[in-house]
């Protein structure tokens, strides 16, 4: 135990055999985070953190799952971050960051042909609103007050139950929406705009954060960002 417990405070400045190791954990948010056949993720989000944590020599792995367990990891279990997380009030304490690797609008958006009829979030109130679970989205329609939530698994499953006309409204990035059918989806109402980062649990020791934080500060800096951004054109915050 003595060993265990010297590797996880020095993480940072040990030897390979207590070197810091990341567990990442993520989610499939087209355009963000896509996944390959071979189950390696790829997108917006992992292209910078793959700069970052390779040119910072930090050891890592990644795996997708359902958001709400993905975040729940990361809360919970030692060494794990979760991507891209919404940078709240309510999850600032939670955990340690690195951030922004995204800001954005986010929307609620409808059926095209559905009969929408909102000019203000009050208004959104009266329709049924579908999101994910442990999205941050879910904790915010609560304390919105909005009556009609369904939550379901994850972003696919929540976009099934909108084109089906199981829900009427649905928020989600705005980039993420440009990317759906124009001729099947419409844009009602901005719901929030919001920061996003890699966020990782207390255990993560802060000079891995800080070295983390340094590139990605560089990484927008010098463009890098704001490139990859370009190349998946996504709209700008």
């Amino acid at each position: 135990m003595g060993l265990i417990r010297f590797c996880l405070v020095f993480l940072a400045f040990a030897n390979p055999a207590c070197a810091a190791k990341l567990f990442l954990t993520t989610e499939v948010y087209p355009p963000y985070n896509l996944q390959a056949s071979d189950g390696s993720v790829r997108g917006v989000y992992i292209e910078q953190l793959k700069i970052v944590l390779e040119e910072t020599g930090t050891d890592y792995e990644v795996t997708v799952m359902p958001w709400a367990r993905a975040i729940a990891m990361a809360t919970m279990q030692p060494m794990h971050c979760v991507f891209a997380t919404a940078r709240t009030a309510e999850r600032e304490k939670l955990f340690k960051w690195v951030s922004p690797i995204h800001s954005d609008r986010n929307i609620l958006v409808a059926r095209r042909e559905a009969d929408i009829d909102v000019s203000s979030l009050e208004d959104a109130k009266k329709y049924r609103i579908g999101t994910q679970r442990g999205d941050y989205t879910e904790a915010l329609l609560e304390r919105l007050g909005f009556p009609q939530v369904d939550v379901g698994a994850d972003f696919q499953i929540t976009l099934h139950k909108l084109r089906a006309g199981r829900i009427d409204l649905m928020p989600m990035s705005e980039s993420t929406f440009k990317s759906l059918p124009a001729d099947t989806f419409k844009e009602v109402i901005t719901f929030t705009r919001q920061q996003l980062g890699l966020a990782c649990n207390k255990s993560v020791p802060d000079a891995v954060i800080a070295k983390l934080q340094a590139r990605l500060d560089r990484l927008i800096a010098d463009g890098t960002q704001q490139r990859i951004f370009d190349r998946y054109k996504l709209v700008s915050p």
